[in-house]
C-alpha cells in the first residue's frame, strides 16, 4: 500500500480518532493529514504533538482534497456530517466510519452516496474506558480486530488498500460482514457486556465505603467508567438486538438463581462444566485474547496479519 500521494482527514479527534490519526502519523508516509473537530483545543493539541499537519473547524477546505477520510464521531453525528457535507468529498474519495453500529450508518447514508464516492464501513474493536485526545495512543489497536462492512458497491482495490493501511497501524485481524450481522455481534459481545457492568455497579452494597473487590470484580466492572452520551444512542439504535441478548442473558440467570434455591449441586456443575468448555473452545479458537472464532462466521471473509 502507498499513501505517499494521499491526503488523509480524520474527522473528530477524540480517544478513537485521536489515536487513530497518531498511529497514521506514525506508520503511514501520507502527503498531508488533517484532523477536524468542533474542538479548537483538541485540533491545537494535536497539532503541537505533531499527530497532524493541520486542524480545521471547517471541513469544507480538508475534504475537498482529501482521498482518504475517517469520520470519528458518534453514529447519529457521522451520519449528519457525511448527509451535510456529501457535495464537498473529492471526487473517487474512500469514505469510512469507526461506529459501533453498522445499520443504521447504511440505511441513512446508502440513499445519498454520491456515485463517485466509495464508503466502506468500519468498527474498531479497540478502546478504553476514557475520553478526549488526550488519552489517545496507537498502542490501543496493537493486536486488536477490525471489522469491515463494505457494501456491494465498494470497489475491492479500496477495500484492500484500507485492509493495508489497518495492518500497517497494528490491527491483526480485519474481518468483513453484513451491517445486521455486525449489530447482532457487537449486542453480545460489546453491549451487553457494558449494561453487566452497570448492573453490578448499581448494587446499593457499592456504596459501602468499607467494600473490598477483588481482581474479578474490577475486570468485570471496568467498563461501567462510560460515556453516557454515547451509550444512550448505542443501546437505544441497536435496541432490538440488544434485548435479544438481554433475554438470553437473564434466562441463564435464571437457571442459576433456579439451580441455588433448590440447592440443586448437580445442575450447577452442569452449568459450569458447560460454560467452562464454551470458554475453552473460544480461547482455543483464537490466536490471543479479543479475536474472533475461526470457526462459526459463516459467509464472513476473514484476513490475517502475521
Amino acid at each position: 500500500m502507498d499513501c505517499s500521494d494521499f491526503n488523509i482527514t480524520v474527522v473528530g479527534l477524540g480517544l478513537i480518532g485521536g489515536s487513530l490519526a497518531m498511529a497514521i502519523s506514525k506508520k503511514i508516509k501520507t502527503k498531508q493529514l488533517w484532523g477536524v473537530d468542533i474542538d479548537r483545543d483538541a485540533l491545537d493539541l494535536a497539532m503541537a504533538s505533531g499527530i497532524i499537519n493541520k486542524g480545521f473547524t471547517d471541513s469544507k477546505e480538508p475534504l475537498q482534497e482529501s482521498d482518504l477520510v475517517f469520520v470519528c464521531i458518534y453514529p447519529k453525528a457521522a451520519v449528519k456530517f457525511i448527509r451535510e457535507n456529501m457535495r464537498h468529498f473529492k471526487t473517487g474519495a474512500i469514505v469510512t466510519d469507526v461506529t459501533g453500529l453498522k445499520g443504521l450508518i447504511f440505511r441513512e447514508i446508502s440513499p445519498i452516496l454520491r456515485d463517485d464516492i466509495d464508503f466502506i464501513g468500519g468498527h474498531p474493536m479497540a478502546g478504553n474506558e476514557f475520553q478526549g485526545i488526550q488519552f489517545a495512543s496507537e498502542k490501543i489497536f496493537k493486536g486488536a480486530d477490525y471489522i469491515m462492512t463494505p457494501s456491494a458497491k465498494s470497489k475491492r482495490a479500496n477495500v484492500s488498500l484500507l485492509k493495508d493501511l489497518l495492518f500497517k497501524i497494528g490491527f491483526a485481524n480485519v474481518v468483513e460482514m453484513g451491517p445486521e450481522q455486525h449489530d447482532d455481534m457487537v449486542a453480545f459481545t460489546s453491549h451487553l457486556p457494558h449494561i453487566m457492568a452497570l448492573s453490578l455497579v448499581l448494587n446499593p452494597m457499592i456504596e459501602n465505603t468499607s467494600i473490598y473487590t477483588g481482581g474479578s470484580f474490577r475486570d468485570v466492572t471496568r467498563v461501567a467508567r462510560i460515556n453516557g452520551d454515547l451509550w444512550t444512542e448505542l443501546l437505544l439504535e441497536n435496541a432490538s438486538y440488544v434485548v435479544k441478548h438481554l433475554d438470553i442473558f437473564l434466562s441463564n440467570l435464571q437457571e442459576f438463581k433456579k439451580a441455588i434455591l433448590g440447592n440443586d449441586s448437580v445442575s450447577l456443575r452442569e452449568l459450569f462444566s458447560k460454560a467452562q468448555k464454551l470458554k475453552e473452545e473460544l480461547d482455543l479458537n483464537a490466536d490471543s485474547p479479543g479475536k474472533f472464532k475461526k470457526q462459526g462466521l459463516s459467509g464472513v471473509y476473514q484476513a490475517r496479519h502475521n
